[in-house]
């Protein structure tokens, strides 16, 4: 991926309540859809450790029951 278009996942629907994210110029952008000015960046390398991480449940201890 590497275009300028912000892609949010289809799991979405037509829901404005998602992260969307874009690849430009070696750097991943995530934005949540409703706060657009508010932009993470960061490597594909660390992005893909998140995911890793959190599929793993390294960080279901920060959830709460009712979320």
């Amino acid at each position: 991926m590497n275009s300028p278009v912000w892609q949010k996942s289809s799991y979405s629907g037509s829901s404005n309540a998602c992260v969307e994210v874009r690849a430009i110029a070696g750097v991943i952008e995530l934005r949540e859809s409703d706060e657009g000015d508010v932009i993470v960046r960061t490597t594909a390398r660390k992005l893909a450790a998140l995911l890793q991480g959190a599929k793993a449940g390294e960080f279901d201890h920060l959830l709460t029951t009712g979320v």
